[in-house]
């Protein structure tokens, strides 16, 4: 199939993806307020899933149609997105100040789950038993989730979750837009797995390096638009919490639930040098954000500047590798 062709599906696909993503939880948030739901639960479930969704929507479609290591890709290359292209661009856009304890709460959590999948891949792939205890871990984060926003209810990051969550919609309408952006999620993640596989073989690289970069790319991008979304609106807390969220779900939920079904094989750069970049980029996070006022945290133009560079350079590192014949 032509390369431009294949392009083209995959293009597609990806904005089918991102729409369906925003259309679902438009119509997903918008039924549980009509059904009385609280604001911070659908905050905390709805909207934070929803922007994991194209991650995990791919994934199944790609352990399902034999491309695991894209699988895998999509999540390393998404964490190290979310990391450096969004948090990065959005501190270029905006100095952020971090007043909330999410940092605190959950930053040395995300440090210890990046570290425990390096191990988990030391034998260059995901065991299906691996991905049983990510999915346990998964529900074990959600309840300490629940228990601390629930103890700290005036926690800024909270604050601006709340504030953030669509209006209420008639029953109908909303189911309407739930199943229409699940068929959206559905359609899309089929077209860009299909797109980017073609492609990736055309070419002559492996479905690992697509993952990482295409396709993480751009399952990234709807948690770029609510990132740029929230720093238009100053709303600092929610850049930071929704990075640092979306990258303990994308290895808890979005890799933990599809390598129960027949493993994840990653192959040996994922060991030496996927994961070393991701957990080297986590390790950052800590830092970087003791530079700030007393009580608070902060991340300058500067720093969100280095994050940037940082994840350019890795996507050109793997493309030249894989190109080169020195890489996956």
């Amino acid at each position: 199939m032509p390369m431009l062709l294949n392009l083209t599906i995959a293009l597609v696909g990806l904005l089918l993806l991102v729409w369906g993503a925003e259309r679902f939880v438009h119509g997903a948030a918008g039924l549980a307020r009509s059904l009385g739901v609280s604001t911070l639960v659908i905050g905390l479930t709805v909207v934070s899933l929803g922007t994991s969704a194209p991650e995990l929507l791919v994934n199944f479609t790609a352990q399902l149609t034999g491309a695991p290591a894209m699988a895998f890709g999509n999540v390393v290359g998404s964490n190290i997105a979310n990391i450096g292209l969004v948090l990065g661009v959005s501190a270029l856009l905006l100095p952020l100040t971090v007043h909330s304890q999410v940092l605190r709460r959950e930053y040395p959590l995300l440090l210890g789950v990046t570290i425990l999948l390096g191990a988990m891949i030391m034998d260059e792939g995901l065991q299906p038993l691996e991905g049983v205890l990510l999915t346990i871990g998964l529900v074990g984060y959600a309840y300490w989730t629940f228990r601390d926003a629930r103890r700290a209810k005036d926690d800024p990051f909270l604050a601006e979750v709340t504030e953030d969550v669509p209006e209420a919609l008639p029953v109908g309408k909303a189911v309407l837009w739930l199943l229409v952006g699940l068929a959206g999620l559905v359609l899309g993640s089929r077209g860009l797995v299909f797109g980017a596989a073609e492609m990736a073989q055309a070419v002559g690289i492996s479905d690992l390096v697509i993952g990482l970069t295409l396709v993480a790319f751009g399952t990234s991008l709807p948690e770029l638009a609510a990132s740029l979304a929230a720093v238009a609106k100053k709303e600092d807390d929610l850049v930071v919490g929704n990075v640092v969220g979306s990258c303990l779900l994308n290895i808890l939920l979005v890799l933990g639930v599809p390598a129960m079904i027949g493993g994840m094989p990653t192959g040996p750069e994922a060991v030496w040098r996927d994961l070393p970049v991701l957990i080297g980029l986590t390790l950052i996070l800590g830092p970087l954000f003791i530079n700030g006022p007393r009580g608070s945290y902060r991340i300058n133009r500067l720093e969100g500047g280095v994050l940037m560079v940082a994840y350019v350079g890795y996507v050109f590192w793997v493309i030249q590798s894989s190109l080169g014949g020195g890489g996956a």
